[in-house]
């Protein structure tokens, strides 16, 4: 059995309160999800954790109790991993504890996957389901040909699929697809958008327990086809203008079956949701023009709602927006808990682990990386807001209003 490190401080981990506080930034003019008449806001408490020096964290929670994540661009636990270039990997990780305050982080270890004919191949959806992990990739290009000078990443390239495990990650089996053939048939290096680049998984809790009908839900962000966009990044790893649903029965069999995946069509009368396995017919669930990005959800038992966490990363490499948006159904609509201006100042791959949500649903966790950009000196800087937001693993504890 590999050993199973605690990361302390000195080696990334830092345990802090501060006074609690309520973010409280008006969303900017033009906002199309009214307020929510469940949730007025959110509470910050001031607890907050970090740990290691890697970012894209999103985990399953598995039967055994344990979260399990990728992870890329850093370290962990003394493994290197970066999702650029040639030779690409992404990384992986199981997360003991029951308590983001006293987490362990064991077993990293990194994959190896060709981007090519793209610059980067980076995780995205991954879900631990019956004993088996699904781990998927995307992959992006940079307009400029150097993601660490002007604009980052810029190019949202195709979802390639999912590698599985059957041993939580010992072994791996790859994708059939590659980034030129990926699962969904969007384009690949042509001047055309996706709607499923950057697919997550929703997170129905424990093995999907709450799903509504034993699938899983993946959300997706791209952009409007015929839109001028007077932002330079249209469509990238962190910008957009719609959210996109898609669900499969989950199994070895099906989750890389094109033919096995529907996609959210609309609404019938009565406000049914209409849904198509032909991808172009595809709605958005949600679409704000310059304004949605990055997108991730979960379910919350105890309200009985959904939540949505959106992050408008404005031109890459700036301070970036992230919202939280409620709906009583995975389809919408969807209301605004949150506008939470600056977040981080530039939090990203922000999520709401169900592990750690309370059993009424009223607190929880954000779980997110933030300030990228200040490793490098071609772009801004910026300070940790609230206090605890770096480039790592960040938790923040949260309270719904």
């Amino acid at each position: 059995m590999k050993r199973r490190e605690f990361l302390a401080a000195a080696a990334g981990a830092a345990l802090l309160r501060a006074d609690g506080f309520e973010w409280r930034t008006p969303p900017p003019p033009g906002c199309p999800a009214p307020p929510s008449p469940l949730l007025k806001g959110l509470r910050f408490t001031g607890s907050h954790a970090e740990y290691a020096d890697a970012d894209t964290w999103y985990p399953s929670w598995a039967t055994d109790g344990n979260l399990y994540s990728p992870w890329t661009d850093g370290k962990v636990s003394g493994v290197s991993c970066s999702s650029a270039g040639k030779n690409a990997r992404t990384g992986q990780a199981k997360i003991m504890g029951d308590s983001p305050l006293h987490l362990e982080i064991g077993e990293a270890a990194t994959y190896p996957s060709s981007p090519a004919p793209y610059g980067g191949r980076y995780p995205c959806g991954s879900l631990v389901h019956n004993g088996v992990w699904y781990y998927g990739t995307y992959c992006l290009d940079d307009s400029d040909g150097d993601p660490s000078k002007g604009l980052n990443w810029d190019i949202l390239g195709p979802c390639v699929g999912f590698r599985w495990s059957t041993d939580f990650g010992k072994t791996w089996t790859q994708t059939p697809h590659t980034p030129s053939a990926p699962l969904f048939g969007e384009p690949a290096k042509q001047d055309a958008l996706v709607k499923m680049g950057a697919p997550h998984f929703v997170d129905f809790g424990r093995n999907m327990e709450h799903s509504p009908d034993g699938k899983a839900y993946l959300v997706g962000h791209g952009a409007w086809p015929a839109d001028p966009h007077p932002r330079p990044a249209r469509l990238s790893w962190i910008t957009g203008d719609r959210i996109y649903l898609a669900r499969v029965e989950p199994s070895i069999a099906n989750m890389n079956d094109r033919s096995k995946y529907e996609y959210f069509a609309g609404r019938a009368p009565g406000d049914q949701p209409l849904w198509t396995r032909d991808l172009n017919r595809a709605q958005p669930i949600f679409e704000w023009n310059n304004n949605a990005g990055c997108v991730t959800m979960t379910y919350n038992p105890g309200l009985k709602c959904y939540l949505m966490c959106i992050t408008d990363g404005v031109g890459t490499v700036e301070k970036f927006n992230s919202y939280i948006l409620e709906s009583e159904r995975v389809t919408g609509p969807w209301k605004l808990v949150e506008y939470l201006k600056d977040f981080g100042e530039q939090a990203y791959f922000v999520n709401v682990p169900s592990k750690f949500l309370s059993p009424d649903g009223r607190s929880g966790w954000l779980l997110y990386a933030a300030n990228f950009s200040n490793c490098c000196t071609n772009w801004p800087s910026h300070r940790p807001n609230p206090a605890g937001s770096r480039y790592g693993m960040c938790w923040q504890e949260i309270r719904f209003l």
